[in-house]
């Protein structure tokens, strides 16, 4: 067990590279006085204070509420499980846990989700506020809660907001959490009680950074500026089903029946499914599964051999700069919003899989999941159980997992007969739609549609109020309204001569499935009272928003998978992967695919599943078009191989053996292009040293692996001056200028003047991220040796390239050069962890502000192996450096021949208040590769327990 003593501050970082906007403004103001306040006050910042909010753990409490006594039972990481006598005493001790180890937490994730940051942070969130107003999350969440959620789970939430605001009673801000008291200093903001539509929009959130394909979408569009269809074609190559197995392998999708099967091949007719009725066989005329060029790249209805969604055929396709602008204005309102669980939508990704008892040690499946997501302190996740002390038809729960700070029930876990994990499926859930706007409303259908209009009022510590109109479309929400950039931009954006006059201009809106209400709280709730496949099913089928990829396993020795989501059906010609012209009401979703329709498997032939953000099902097999954009494979099929390897000629597998899975660092692009690398004839010595590293060296990186950190230096210098230097402004990193062709040349090409052209994109967002779909677009040019892609001009010294290895050499030199610049001159010295490394920072306050408080709340940095694109997931986005942006925000095995001898860790730890013992006790382990015992059955706990609290009626 850890010691329980005080967690220690770290290291901080010097520079993040990521520079905020409007979020690394958030209350720099505030804690600038804080800090005056702070040495005002005195002994203020005395250890009394840091303590005062540090939550009971013994002993007793009386709750008013309560039917009967409930045991918290702690571990000797401070994990909670819960032991009730009724399902509404149950979820009334949860919110009081979490709110005792969380509150802070929640406080800010309920305000970013209605849009009422600005009550907290004052003025430097109200534009954050007014976008989050208009997509109106906690508006939807209210529909829910009155309209579609059943009885039992509004009883529930109620439960659980009773919970937390028994916790709050009686409390001022210091005695909750160390944050109120410097937030205290400057404003009056004292918290409010907590509502049941405060947890369900937390829900919108998430599904908010998991929306599926809309920066691809944005991002086709704005390369137009600078490239043609066949290079933006190049840039989104088609997924590799030959090469990287889909999730579904053996069901079929019966055309008789209209429903898919299970096990089995298909009898489909073979062709290339398109956009909901199984057109589109050709790839060269818009709607194939090569997701090709953008909106604005060629005549409408056409396309690029071999590509897909070049046009839209009608209103879109001409669309030119002046759709790139709006879009661009767009991209960067979405990167100034917080984000919830990942890096505003990209490179989220998850691993999960399952493995059959014929295939195990013990004879019993074998399930793991670890999702991928930013890194944040205090984790997204929170650890618990939540136990029935007698299951019945008044107690109906036994189980434990993950859950969110703020949600009632489990997310990710397992109960007495199932286990599930989640993976994002990745599916496309949002379309943008350009809506010709006037003065009386919005054009459709040849009429003029008034808007539907609401005015919202945004409270602002220590200033005015705000008031802003937000005006939708029969598509949603229109964003435009939020960026001055797009406003501007629409009044000149470019459509061909079926599109209808343009008047004041274009707005933008979305369609998006999470914004319509929907029962996804029912299915949180439903699959942890599940007990076998059927009713794990059934409960899944409500699971409409965000579309995630579900694994099963039961005691009972079956496994599975299913595809649960509200999925759109969209018309002919239209298959998401661009812009399309709101005012045709040819380009409106059409309706859902049923759930019967949906890919699933049940006990397969093979004996294992994996999902990891692959492509779900091969489209050969399937009517519908899911998305243009899936994740390209590298991590699934090398979990493939992984488990392949382990049960040729019998073997087995055992729960280390996943664990150790889940840590495998090798890199499917080193193994492409090293051996390519070490053919090269390199003339300087220091760089032929460097180069040397990479013989005999097996591709993982760990985290003391010089070779790791010399390859992935090589392997982003590539991408810069391949590809980077030649993108536009508008996706390369903040602060990368470069001397181009003016966007519209005129005259002779010798006469023409350069200028000067700087990035925009956030570093944890810009491109080329070097993620896998840039492994495949480098395997699709490495025969091309002679391609324009591999040339790139001399830069002072250092040499231009003609061809692929010329572009190599040049890669080799810069990475040597780079690398003795960040690690120094001694080769020896070098390791990618130094690279590589982990800083763990509050959200809040821990981003910007007096070095102090920094200091007290952010803790780091962790060195760590793994990679982009790798099984140990640990990303980085080679844009913009080598700094981890996103990781393994948990791992779990659970063992379902013994729930007792399950493993788990989070990222951090259960407590969210800094200085706490478990405020970052697992992540030491964790960057181990290590898991924590995890009890389940009464006897496991009782015996891993160190601390009780018992809560009284």
């Amino acid at each position: 067990m850890p010691p329980n003593t005080t967690a220690s501050t770290g290291q901080q970082p010097g520079k993040s590279g990521r520079k905020k906007g409007r979020k690394a403004r958030l209350i720099v103001f505030v804690l600038v006085l804080a800090l005056i306040g702070g040495v005002a006050y005195g002994a203020y910042w005395s250890v009394s204070t840091v303590r005062a909010s540090f939550p009971q753990t013994k002993g007793s409490i009386t709750l008013e509420g309560l039917s009967g006594p409930v045991d918290v039972k702690r571990d000797g990481y401070g994990i909670p499980q819960i032991y009730a006598s009724s399902d509404e005493d149950l979820f009334m001790a949860q919110g009081y846990v979490q709110a005792q180890d969380r509150f802070y937490e929640m406080d800010v994730r309920r305000h970013m989700t209605s849009g009422r940051l600005s009550e907290m942070f004052g003025e430097s969130q109200v534009e954050t506020d007014e976008f989050l107003r208009t997509l109106g999350w906690d508006r939807v969440a209210k529909e829910e809660y009155e309209k579609k959620l059943s009885p039992a789970t509004k009883k529930y939430l109620d439960a659980y907001a009773k919970g937390v605001n028994a916790y709050l009673e009686g409390k001022d801000g210091a005695a909750i959490s160390l944050e109120y008291a410097a937030l205290g200093f400057t404003n009056d903001y004292r918290p409010g009680a907590w509502k049941p539509v405060d947890s369900l929009a937390w829900l919108k959130a998430m599904a908010w950074d998991l929306r599926g394909n809309m920066q691809d979408e944005i991002d086709r569009a704005l390369m137009t500026s600078r490239l043609g269809p066949e290079q933006i074609a190049d840039l989104y190559p088609a997924y590799p089903y030959s090469r990287n197995k889909p999730v579904v392998q053996e069901g079929q999708y019966d055309e008789l029946t209209g429903t898919y099967e299970s096990g089995g091949t298909g009898t489909g007719d073979g062709t290339d499914p398109g956009t909901g009725t199984g057109t589109g066989t050709d790839p060269g005329t818009g709607t194939g599964t090569d997701p090709g060029a953008g909106a604005g790249a060629v005549d409408p209805g056409t396309g690029v051999e071999g590509a897909s969604g070049a046009g839209t055929g009608d209103g879109t396709a001409g669309a030119g700069s002046g759709l790139e602008g709006q879009l661009s204005g767009l991209q960067q309102v979405l990167q100034d919003l917080p984000t919830a669980v990942g890096v505003n939508g990209d490179g989220i990704g998850s691993n999960s899989w399952v493995v059959s008892g014929k295939h195990t040690i013990t004879g019993e499946p074998l399930l793991a999941n670890d999702p991928h997501l930013s890194p944040a302190l205090p984790s997204v996740w929170y650890q618990m159980g939540l136990h029935c002390r007698s299951v019945s038809a008044k107690c109906q729960y036994d189980v434990s997992g993950y859950t969110f700070a703020g949600l009632p029930g489990v997310i990710i876990g397992h109960n007495a007969d199932i286990a599930w994990g989640l993976t994002n499926s990745g599916v496309d859930v949002t379309d943008l739609y350009l809506e010709k706007v006037t003065g009386e409303g919005y054009q459709y259908g040849g009429k003029v549609v008034p808007f539907t209009s609401r005015e919202e009022t945004i409270k602002v510590a220590g200033g005015p109020s705000r008031k802003i109109v937000v005006r939708e479309t029969g598509n949603g929400p229109l964003l435009s309204d939020r960026s001055k950039d797009l406003v501007r931009t629409g009044k000149k954006a470019g459509v061909d001569s079926a599109a209808p006059d343009r008047g004041d201009g274009y707005g933008v809106s979305l369609r998006w499935t999470a914004l319509d209400a929907g029962r996804t709280m029912d299915s949180v709730f439903a699959i942890n009272r599940a007990k076998d496949w059927d009713d794990f099913r059934t409960a899944a089928a409500l699971f409409e928003v965000p579309s995630q990829n579900l694994v099963y396993a039961d005691t009972e020795g079956h496994i599975g998978y299913t595809l649960p989501g509200r999925i759109p059906v969209r018309a002919k010609g239209h298959d998401g992967s661009i812009p399309a012209p709101g005012w045709n009401s040819a380009y409106k979703w059409t309706g859902w695919i049923e759930q019967d329709e949906l890919p699933y498997e049940f006990d397969p032939d093979r004996g294992y599943i994996v999902t990891a953000n692959q492509a779900v099902v091969d489209p050969d097999a399937y009517p519908y078009t899911l998305t243009t954009d899936w994740g390209y494979g590298a991590r699934s099929q090398r979990i493939n191989d992984l488990i392949q390897s382990k049960i040729k000629d019998g073997g087995k597998i055992s729960t280390d053996d996943m664990r150790q899975m889940q840590l495998d660092n090798s890199s499917s692009i080193a193994k492409l292009l090293v051996p390519e690398l070490l053919k090269i004839d390199v003339k300087d010595p220091a760089v032929r040293e460097a180069q040397k590293l990479l013989e005999g060296w097996d591709y993982t990186q760990d985290a003391d692996s010089a070779a790791a950190a010399y390859f992935n230096s090589v392997w982003r210098n590539t991408l810069k001056l391949a590809f980077g230097h030649k993108l536009p402004k508008e996706v390369r990193v903040k602060g990368q200028c470069l001397w181009v062709d003016p966007v519209d040349p005129v005259g002779p090409a010798e006469e023409r003047v350069k200028v000067r052209e700087c990035g925009v994109r956030e570093a944890d967002q810009a491109q080329p991220d070097g993620g896998d779909r840039w492994f495949e677009v480098v395997r699709t040019l490495m025969e091309d040796e002679d391609s324009d892609w591999w040339t790139t001009p001399e830069s002072g010294p250092r040499e231009g390239a003609e061809n692929r290895d010329e572009l190599f050499r040049r890669a080799m030199v810069d990475a040597r050069w780079e690398l003795t610049a960040k690690l120094g001159k001694d080769i020896d010295s070098w390791s990618w962890g130094r690279l590589h490394r982990l800083f763990l920072k509050n959200q809040t306050l821990g981003t910007a502000g007096p070095g102090f408080v920094k200091y007290a709340l952010n803790r780091g940095p962790w060195k760590l192996g793994g990679g982009e694109a790798t099984v140990n997931a640990t990303g980085w986005n080679a844009a913009g450096g080598y700094g981890v942006v996103w990781v393994p925000s948990m791992r779990m095995v659970v063992n379902l021949g013994d729930l007792d001898k399950s493993r788990w860790i989070n990222l951090t730890g259960a407590s969210g208040h800094a200085y706490n013992a478990h405020y970052v006790d697992q992540t030491d382990k964790w960057a181990d590769g290590e898991l924590l015992e995890w009890a389940h059955s009464e006897k496991a706990v009782e015996k891993s327990t160190e601390e009780t609290l018992l809560l009284k009626p």
